[in-house]
């Protein structure tokens, strides 16, 4: 059975490090002027970084340069292309054509992966970019199973190809959207988006004969949010994507946290090394169980099973998770007391779970004592006051650093 890349986001230097902890193969990331996500914590040392503790472990990454650029955006990306030749990433990913004219220029020798936002939707689109100069294309969500596999079939062999399995669905075509930038003048294909499909909107109604007289029609108290939609999950479909042959499956979702990034990469490599070692036993609700826990969202397969599926849209539009929450992330263990960065107000008699790298299962444990950081003094609970606060508390299991930890609320 071919062996299949899992990739990760990685809005940071330390989430990059998380979605390694917790089984990526490989990141994806972007500096915040270049890439789709300008609100993401990544600076050009952290992405030098990033490169090279990727490489030093043996792992992939690839670096997004798929806004659509306008002319005075081009000096800056002539820049970029010549630092990723020295940098020597396993690829850029593109949408723009002048874009990657400019990286087979000054960066030849990095591999080029065109982005989603190309709306690679057939196969003669896929050629036309392997033609150019593409190495990997990423198809567009929009694609049905049928399709994609039309596609693997009959696509140049030395082309990979890499679909989207979780994470959040843009209102838009692939995700160019316009909306943004027309309601708030963030452009989304600048990499500023503001989201404006999840936004709450007040809708009116208007009488032909009576116009001017506005009818407001509302679904909650919140108004309705009608361009929102559900977030992606194939986790059920992973056999047949690993039988299709496709070269890599990614996971969407560069600006968020790092217990997501470890829940979810978790889940999935869990989800694709068990089919690999025993495909006839594959049963996918075991994963659906912990993707559960960090959804913030309703789930949706989108169009991969049924290009007719309605059962797309979040109606109501509000991002929460009713049961968990991030807990903290271990910095230091200790057989009597461990050293916790806490994300989440902790306290005693709490409900937690730690997320073992590796282990589907999390490890369940309630708080029985907690003392201060810095005093060593017992205290019954403790909130977030500043960025990086600490409390020490006992763990069931010797951890590692970086593990995440799960609240039950």
């Amino acid at each position: 059975m071919k062996k299949i890349e899992l990739l990760a986001p990685a809005g940071s230097f330390e989430k990059a490090k998380i979605a390694f902890l917790y089984g990526a193969d490989a990141v994806y990331c972007g500096t915040s002027s270049l890439s789709l996500r300008t609100r993401a914590d990544m600076k050009d040392d952290d992405l030098e970084a990033t490169i090279n503790y990727a490489h030093s472990i043996g792992k992939k990454i690839y670096v997004t340069l798929n806004i659509f650029a306008w002319d005075e955006k081009y000096e800056e990306i002539i820049e970029m292309s010549k630092k990723l030749e020295k940098l020597k990433p396993d690829g850029v990913i593109v949408a723009d054509g002048g874009v990657m004219e400019i990286i087979k220029e000054y960066a030849p020798s990095v591999p080029i992966n065109v982005s989603t936002q190309a709306n690679i939707v057939s196969l003669h689109a896929a050629n036309f970019w392997k033609k150019n100069g593409a190495k990997r294309v990423i198809l567009a969500r929009e694609l049905n199973k049928e399709q994609i596999k039309y596609i693997m079939e009959n696509k140049p062999e030395d082309l990979e190809v890499e679909i989207f399995i979780h994470g959040s669905i843009c209102f838009a075509f692939s995700g160019r959207c316009f909306l943004s930038d027309f309601l708030s003048g963030r452009s989304a294909n600048l990499g500023d988006c503001a989201q404006s499909c999840r936004w709450s909107y007040n809708l009116y109604a208007e009488e032909k004969n009576n116009p001017g007289e506005y009818m407001p029609i509302e679904t909650s108290q919140y108004g309705t949010s009608i361009f929102s939609s559900k977030d992606l999950c194939l986790i059920k479909e992973i056999p047949e994507i690993i039988d299709m042959g496709i070269d890599s499956v990614k996971i969407e979702g560069r600006l968020k946290t790092e217990y997501y990034i470890a829940s979810v990469v978790n889940a999935y490599r869990n989800a694709i090394d068990d089919y690999q070692k025993d495909p006839e036993h594959y049963d996918y609700t075991r994963y659906l169980k912990e993707l559960e826990k960090v959804k913030t969202r309703g789930l949706t397969t989108f169009y991969f099973n049924d290009r007719n599926n309605k059962d797309i849209q979040e109606y109501g539009g509000r991002q929460y998770n009713e049961d968990y929450e991030f807990g903290g992330k271990v910095t230091e263990y200790g057989e009597e007391k461990s050293i916790i960065e806490i994300k989440n107000k902790l306290q005693i008699g709490d409900k937690l779970e730690i997320i073992v790298p590796g282990k589907l299962e999390p490890v369940e444990f309630t708080i029985d004592q907690l003392w201060n950081e810095e005093t060593d003094e017992p205290i019954s609970e403790i909130s977030p006051g500043v960025k990086g606060q600490k409390v020490k508390l006992r763990l069931p299991i010797k951890c590692e650093k970086d593990w995440i930890i799960r609240r039950k609320k």
